[in-house]
């Protein structure tokens, strides 16, 4: 054999070691690719079911409100200032539990949603009790506030809440089922929300009424 030819051998020889190596390493860094794009999974596997766990854990321990929001009417106003007009939105927001408390709310402010929150809060400070009766209410009367009037009559069992716009909201997170109502006058729906609350607040209950006259439930109602 002659030189020439050993050397060509020696040469493929040393090329079939340096794919073999060349191969082995690639399979290596496949793997390890493998096992790290693996490991990535799972940890994002962790981490939703991490979040799914706080989810629950959030949704099971924030305690359900008794309280109801119920947005009336968004306005934008204009007020006339020095060097041109400031617009703003004004809210009108019913607040209540169903429960025999309810409030108005008004307020305003340059953002709708900031005048909403406002509103809530106005409303909860000014909540009034409502006496009721067998899910109506005591006794007819009639509430006035600025231009508009509400007036109000009780009703028997099913008739429902016979009322439209602002006057119906507020009757139902009240908590009144059954009741009559016509609204007189401007049909503002602030003056007709606050028309219903000054009607609310005028009721009377039998149980300060029989107290007032010396007499008992039983014989009061006959």
């Amino acid at each position: 054999m002659s030189n020439e030819e050993e050397k060509l051998e020696q040469t493929e020889a040393v090329e079939t070691q340096e794919e073999t190596v060349e191969e082995t390493a690639s399979e290596e860094v496949a793997e390890e690719a493998h096992e790290e794009f693996e490991d990535a999974a799972r940890e994002k596997g962790e981490r939703k079911q991490r979040s799914r766990r706080k989810k629950i854990e959030t949704t099971e321990e924030k305690p359900v409100s008794e309280w109801q929001e119920r947005v009336v009417q968004i306005r934008r106003v204009t007020k006339v200032v020095k060097g041109g007009k400031k617009l703003s939105f004004r809210a009108v927001v019913i607040v209540g539990n169903q429960k025999g408390q309810v409030g108005v709310g008004c307020a305003k402010a340059s953002e709708v949603i900031v005048a909403i929150q406002k509103a809530i809060a106005d409303g909860r400070k000014n909540l009034i009790n409502v006496p009721i009766f067998k899910t109506t209410i005591p006794h007819p009367i009639t509430g006035e506030s600025g231009a508009g009037a509400v007036m109000l009559r009780p009703a028997a069992q099913g008739t429902g809440i016979i009322a439209g716009g602002a006057v119906r909201s507020v009757l139902e997170l009240a908590g009144i089922e059954n009741i009559l109502s016509k609204s007189l006058g401007s049909k503002s729906p602030l003056n007709a929300a606050n028309a219903t609350l000054d009607a609310l607040q005028k009721l009377a209950p039998f149980t300060d009424v029989a107290k007032k006259r010396g007499l008992t439930m039983a014989e009061l109602l006959n």
